[in-house]
């Protein structure tokens, strides 16, 4: 797939679909065995630091560029948490610039700098309606950390975009809970989120590659088994 057949309007079910093509061929979306966050063995594993060349992070700019304008959410600026978010902040804000909405873009610190112009905060100042721009979602920590600083600063924490929502259930002191992180970030504090992928998608691709695959097959098998064990609507 070329760079421009990326950033021609396509609906969102082949974005997503191209999308995971994508993830699958840079080796980003691997399937196997992986131990989450919440101490889960996960049949599938994405790892946005894998988009580790130019080529991979243009094109994985552009498909968040591409789902950011699809989706229809407003906002002001970008913000980029760290660390994976600075790379994706700046990348995303250089390809919408290229689709005619040139925003400014901020990102932080882990730690504070205490000689030149100090602080944690750095790029554009933080002002209006902030895009969050981060890799996925297990816990909605990152968000809330987002949100304190965008807060801190005056302006307003407003959606966030994330490149896959594995539509499983958050954990809550080692405990499973009904919701998933990004159910909690819209439902609980109040902010859009904009997924390029869902794990629905995912398994969307898995089925059309399954047939007459038997690997492809099993990935899929697994995967469904997992969504039915951890899965959440929506």
């Amino acid at each position: 797939m070329s760079n421009q057949e990326v950033t021609q309007p396509v609906d969102a079910a082949g974005l997503a679909q191209a999308f995971v093509a994508f993830a699958v061929e840079a080796g980003v979306l691997r399937f196997g065995e992986f131990k989450t966050k919440a101490g889960r063995m996960s049949p599938y594993f994405f790892n946005a630091g894998l988009f580790d060349d130019g080529a991979k992070l243009a094109r994985l700019a552009q498909f968040y560029a591409q789902a950011i304008v699809a989706s229809g959410i407003e906002f002001d600026m970008v913000f980029g948490p760290a660390y994976k978010g600075i790379p994706l902040a700046a990348t995303v804000a250089v390809e919408l610039a290229h689709m005619g909405k040139n925003v400014p873009f901020a990102y932080n610190r882990k730690e504070a700098k205490d000689h030149g112009e100090g602080g944690t905060l750095v790029g554009a100042p933080l002002q209006g309606r902030v895009l969050i721009i981060d890799d996925v979602m297990s816990a909605g920590t990152a968000a809330r950390e987002s949100i304190a600083l965008i807060q801190a600063a005056g302006a307003t924490p407003h959606a966030v975009a994330i490149a896959l929502d594995r539509q499983e259930m958050a954990t809550e002191n080692g405990q499973d809970v009904a919701h998933s992180a990004v159910q909690y970030v819209r439902q609980q504090l109040g902010l859009q989120v904009c997924a390029i992928a869902t794990l629905a998608d995912l398994l969307a691709y898995l089925g059309q590659q399954a047939d007459g695959e038997a690997t492809m097959a099993e990935h899929y098998q697994r995967v469904t088994a997992y969504r039915q064990r951890y899965g959440v609507a929506g």
